[in-house]
């Protein structure tokens, strides 16, 4: 008998597994029904189909393995509540598959190992920009779990125990037979998605506990520290000199590969930069070395390795020199320009770092600028890209030449919303109806109109501001740099490798001629080739050595090339790898032609070499951001260290933070300063700010504690930093007023409240401060109109009532 109730048990096991089997069949046939209606014709439909279905059966087959042991062993002891629990499981299992079909199809990946990369918040903010959250939403999910539990009810109500065997044997003799016969099939863009997302984690969790394998501990070199001699000086030859150093605009386009400029697939839809590639020096095999936006900055500006998952996420920023650094001790005013927050991806890390003199970003814009609407969540990426221009723009005058100004767009990028919109669509719809001839058909335009609308925007915003430029006095000596972040993802790939491939542009009044390149260079050649031109030809401090990832810009026109470029699909894959004129890619092997298009080839012995090259790079990239072995401190003259922490402080910081983010973290600092515990809120705030430097909340809590000790030198160092970060941010000022009356710095309250009134802050709070101040310094006909003035809005608040009656 219980032999029986055992066998009945699995049966009923097997029908759940079934019915997960059928529910990822269900789901894979609407992925497929939607990549062709939305013009996402990569792959040939019959053999999708086959090759999803099949994957789909033995990721449910292995699922369902996977968790045959538990289920017997729950339901042996709980069998109701087995039976709920497993049905619950799996409609979690149904549910998350779903969810990873729906980012692969805003992404054009699927999700891996990157996820280990990003921190719920930047995961958050991701989804959220890309995705309008409301019930509509949900919608989906609700029906997949319908479906699923519907399958369980039909699979028990119209089939036999017999049946059901006796399919699941034909499939896996069917399923094995072709698995055996079409290897093709385990393509990543077949795979099942909760199959490939687990297969990627625990490639990348072999991969590092290999790395940590190595003894990392029994070498003390730095394996990249070269002569600075050794990246030679390509850009000369092309360059009118002047005396004076040479300004530096670098923009980072987001989103621009190089199939939507020139003739290439995607263009028509970006008439000013295709205008520039006749009037520069024109890189068009360039590539990006990550593909999403965490890598450039360290990429194109520093030159710099990865780490596990990506530069900006490492524990502990390694010693480095960067175009920011070595320009800013050679008398530069270093800016960094960008209309979000500087703290995704920790950019404001790596820019304080490199001792950024000025850096704007969504805190600084003023209400004369116009941010982008935020979705039905409220979310918005923050100001767009010709808000970003004109900021830029009105930033310049006052600052000393020679400037190294770096802009980041942002507009080209999910969800492509922007002010005006509408008005750039009529724009489009113009384009389309010319005589204009693209290389795609005016349907796969209007599919997707919103990216062709925003690429439009974010050039006529790029032509508006070099036309503006023009016009200023430094033009004739300043040289652009413009590149993409990362090939923009919503619009269907050709191969694995044009992910990557984005344009260079080096225009400058001061060049001699133009040129175009075919030569393969990357991101990491830039900051090389450009210290090399400006350190040979103008008065610059001695860089003895360097630490670059590569050797500089090829300027070679013929195609061709002399790097390897390890590539960084996103953060924790490092699983594509240019050498020489091949691409390596999950393990397979393509030749590159010269249209940077690619084919597959099978060459063993060349692939073992590559393989061999990648392995050997991941162990340095282990080795030198682990151990501090990027650039010798002794060496470094050009950044300010970060807060260091004894060991008791971070036994302390581990005790009392466990478990908690940051915003946590701050109410348990807040507790602690409102009990008097001022060393150890402020020793939290530092914690906080060693990770997040623009905090306001953490810093103006550190300035406030620092002032109730008496200390208000530091404190009031540390509020200006807020304002300077911040300057719409009102507790800054508040507690700097606070300071300013406790040490009877009355003078500085009046500046301080006409820094807030230029920023548009209006507080009656503030304006009682000052009236209070004034009053200290026998002002009291300005303290009289002060209060009347907040009277006029409180006539009942009985404080401010009193405080006039004292006047």
């Amino acid at each position: 008998m219980k032999f029986k109730s055992q066998a009945e048990n699995i049966y009923k096991y097997i029908y759940l597994t079934i019915a997960l089997i059928c529910t990822f069949w269900f789901l894979s046939l609407f992925e497929i029904y939607i990549n062709f209606t939305n013009i996402v014709k990569a792959q040939d439909l019959g053999h999708t189909l086959l090759y999803k279905l099949l994957n789909d059966f033995w990721s449910g087959l292995i699922i369902g393995l996977l968790f045959l042991p538990f289920y017997l062993v729950i339901i042996s002891f709980f069998k109701n509540f087995g039976k709920v629990f497993f049905y619950i499981l799996f409609t979690l299992v149904v549910l998350v598959q779903f969810g990873l079909i729906k980012y692969s199809q805003t992404t054009l990946l699927n999700l891996g190992a990157d996820i280990l990369g990003y921190s719920f918040n930047d995961v958050y903010i991701t989804v959220t920009s890309s995705e309008t959250m409301s019930f509509i939403y949900f919608l989906p999910f609700i029906i997949i779990s319908t479906i699923f539990i519907s399958v369980i009810y039909i699979l028990k109500k119209y089939s036999t125990h017999i049946q059901l065997l006796a399919t699941v044997t034909i499939l896996i003799i069917l399923f094995g037979s072709i698995k055996l016969i079409f290897s093709e099939s385990s393509n990543a863009v077949y795979q099942n998605k909760i199959y490939y997302l687990a297969k990627d984690i625990i490639r990348f969790q072999n991969e590092k506990s290999e790395l940590s394998s190595l003894d990392l501990y029994n070498r003390n070199d730095y394996p990249l520290l070269k002569p600075f001699k050794e990246s030679k000086d390509v850009l000369s030859p092309f360059f009118n000199l002047n005396e004076e150093k040479p300004n530096i605009v670098i923009i980072i386009v987001e989103g621009l590969g190089s199939e939507f400029v020139g003739e290439n697939t995607y263009g028509g839809f970006t008439p000013y930069l295709d205008s520039l590639i006749s009037k520069s020096l024109y890189w068009e095999n360039f590539v990006s070395t990550t593909g999403r936006t965490f890598g450039v900055i360290p990429s194109l500006l520093g030159s710099l390795p990865y780490g596990e998952t990506g530069f900006l996420e490492l524990p502990k920023i390694p010693s480095h020199i960067s175009l920011i650094s070595v320009l800013k001790a050679n008398s530069y005013t270093t800016s960094y320009y960008s209309g979000d927050q500087s703290s995704f991806d920790k950019k404001v890390n790596f820019l304080e770092y490199n001792g950024i003199d000025h850096l704007i970003d969504e805190n600084k814009f003023g209400s004369e600028y116009v941010k982008t609407a935020g979705n039905s969540g409220g979310f918005s990426w923050g100001y767009p890209d010709a808000e970003i221009f004109k900021k830029t723009l009105a930033s310049l005058d006052g600052k000393t030449l020679p400037r190294l100004d770096i802009i980041m767009t942002l507009t080209n990028h999910e969800p492509f919303s922007f002010p005006l919109k509408e008005e750039y669509e009529v724009k489009i719809d113009s384009i389309i109806n010319t005589n204009q001839k693209f290389k795609i058909s005016p349907e796969d335009i209007i599919a997707n109109k919103d990216i062709y609308t925003s690429l439009y925007y974010t050039d006529t915003s790029i032509k508006d501001f070099m036309e503006a430029y023009a016009k200023r006095e430094e033009y004739n000596n300043t040289i652009f740099i413009i590149t993409g972040d990362h090939r923009l993802i919503p619009i269907s790939q050709k191969d694995k490798l044009c992910r990557f491939h984005v344009p260079l542009y080096i225009f400058s009044p001061m060049l001699k001629k133009s040129e175009k390149f075919k030569s393969i260079s990357s991101h990491w050649d830039v900051t090389p080739s450009l210290l090399s031109f400006l350190m040979n030809n103008f008065k610059f401090n001695n860089l003895e050595e360097t630490t670059w990832m590569s050797q500089g810009l090829d300027t070679a026109k013929n195609f061709r090339n002399i790097h390897q470029i390890p590539l960084m699909r996103y953060k924790g894959s490092i699983n594509d790898f240019i050498y020489k004129d091949y691409l390596l890619s999950d393990g397979e092997l393509y030749k590159i032609n010269e249209n940077f298009g690619t084919y597959k080839v099978i060459e063993e012995e060349l692939l073992k070499t590559v393989l061999d090259s990648l392995k050997e790079f991941k162990k340095v990239n282990a080795y030198i951001t682990q151990r501090n072995k990027i650039f010798p401190d002794s060496l470094n003259i050009y950044i300010k260290p970060s807060i260091e922490f004894s060991a008791g402080e971070i036994a302390t910081i581990k005790e009392l933070t466990q478990g908690l983010n940051f915003d946590q973290t701050f109410k348990i600092a807040r507790e602690k300063a409102f009990n008097k515990e001022r060393k150890t809120a402020r020793l939290l705030c530092n914690y906080i700010l060693n990770e997040l430097p623009n905090h306001a909340d953490a810093r103006t809590l550190k300035g406030r504690t620092l002032a109730w000790d008496g200390n208000y030198t530091e404190a009031e160092v540390e509020l200006l930093n807020v304002i300077k970060r911040s300057p719409y941010y009102e507790d800054s000022y508040l507690a700097l007023l606070d300071l300013y009356w406790w040490s009877t710095q009355d003078e500085k309250s009046i500046d301080i409240v006409k820094k807030a009134r230029e920023n548009e802050i209006q507080s009656a709070a503030i304006s009682f401060k000052l009236a209070k101040a004034l009053k200290r310094l026998n002002n009291l006909e300005g303290a009289t109109k002060l209060m009347d003035s907040i009277l006029a809005i409180y006539p009942e608040n009985e404080e401010f009532l009193t405080f006039k009656q004292s006047l």
